[in-house]
């Protein structure tokens, strides 16, 4: 039986029982050391994000989303369905508006203390990491596909700051969503940052399925309400709705694909790096394209810990299954390129450049191919200039 103290069910859930640490920090055996080596940590100042590639500028705007149709699953109590959501989106022009931040300081103590980093990186460095991304920035002209992205259980959507970015500076609007109660750190309006209830209360199993589909509604709403004019105003008024993708990391992935499912709205998806959790995966999304971008080590067909297999045959549409030698589980987020800037030990073989090289261009292709009909030579086989990644069952 899983404890179902907080560090048991996040230890548990943000890896989707992969033993991953998370910043780059070391095993357990060396996080004591850690502790008490803080000057080892580079004190030059906060790290910077990696460059979006992309031509557009990048505005961002945070939103407090209610849903008041619905009842919190985690406190029943509450008044409605909170939502913390980042748009990134591509600005007019270059230099308006204020640097975005990453996230509160408040936001990376709790992150850091959930990894047992809280003394070894200073929480206002990890929150001062500097973005490419500009506060009140007035939108491109034109509509752009809108992408919706959902961090792993417990993570905040910050973790998920360079890829949606990356992606707004190529033309699309990215939407990161943060599920009240499920992050160990997310600010809400007042300062408030709700404790992540559902990391004590879900153990694994059928309250993992729960989880999906309670994230699956939350991004079916966010849908409404960037796409209404009433309720997001200039920023609903960029937005192609004919052209809408959901991904994410972990159990955002998982969410991902479950939003397909029942929201026929979205057209493509991506999992990265996530177990699907639910019985069904893959089912209700029919011949809409779908890819799996996974850790060689544990998403390799037939292994004992991934359920892709499943999903996999229930996927009547274009499909991808990749998996990256060398790569861990949050190889596909912000927190390779950080650690690494940080100063802390990095226990993955793939160097944290490559990890986002491969994320960035693999996910990127998908979406240019997919939500803009832009052939992609890079998904049909493998690459020299990606000798990493697998291609499975063609």
């Amino acid at each position: 039986m899983i404890s179902r103290t907080r560090k048991g069910a996040v230890a548990a859930l943000l890896t989707c029982a992969l033993a991953v640490p998370l910043l780059g920090a070391a095993p357990a055996s060396a996080t004591h050391r850690a502790r008490h080596a803080a000057q080892e940590v580079p004190s030059a100042g906060a790290p910077e994000l990696p460059r979006p590639a992309g031509p557009h500028p990048v505005g961002r705007r945070t939103l407090h989303l209610v849903d008041r149709d619905r009842t919190d699953p985690w406190v029943p109590t509450a008044r409605g369905r909170e939502l913390m959501v980042s748009v990134s989106y591509p600005a007019r022009s270059a230099g308006t508006g204020t640097p975005a931040p990453y996230m509160t300081v408040e936001e990376a103590r709790l992150l850091l203390e959930a990894r047992e980093l809280g003394g070894v990186v200073p929480a206002s460095t990890l929150a001062g990491t500097r973005t490419h991304a500009r506060v009140g920035a007035a939108p491109a002209r034109g509509r752009f596909p809108l992408v919706l992205l959902s961090p792993g259980f417990g993570m905040p959507r910050a973790t998920l700051t360079s890829l949606a970015d990356d992606l707004a500076a190529r033309g699309y609007v990215v939407a990161a969503v943060d599920h009240a109660h499920e992050s160990v750190g997310t600010e809400f309006p007042g300062g408030r940052v709700p404790p992540c209830v559902a990391c004590e209360e879900v153990d694994p199993g059928p309250e993992q399925a729960a989880v999906v589909r309670g994230r699956a509604a939350d991004l079916s709403f966010v849908i409404d309400e960037l796409t209404d004019d009433r309720r997001a105003g200039p920023l609903s008024r960029v937005i192609d709705s004919r052209r809408i993708a959901a991904a994410g990391h972990s159990m955002g992935g998982a969410a991902a694909a479950a939003t397909m499912a029942v929201d026929r709205r979205v057209r493509a998806g991506v999992d990265l790096d996530g177990n699907f959790f639910v019985d069904d995966a893959g089912a209700g999304i029919g011949r809409r394209p779908f890819m799996m971008l996974g850790a060689e080590n544990t998403h390799t067909p037939g292994g004992d810990i991934t359920d892709w297999d499943g999903a996999w045959d229930r996927l009547h549409g274009w499909k991808r299954w990749l998996t990256v030698r060398g790569a861990g589980h949050f190889s596909f987020t912000d927190l390779p390129w950080l650690g690494k800037r940080l100063g802390l030990p990095d226990p993955t073989p793939l160097p944290a450049e490559r990890s986002w090289e491969i994320t960035r261009d693999h996910v990127g292709a998908f979406l240019d191919l997919h939500l803009r009909g832009i052939p992609q030579p890079l998904l049909d086989g493998p690459t020299a200039a990606h000798p990493e990644v697998a291609f499975h069952r063609p």
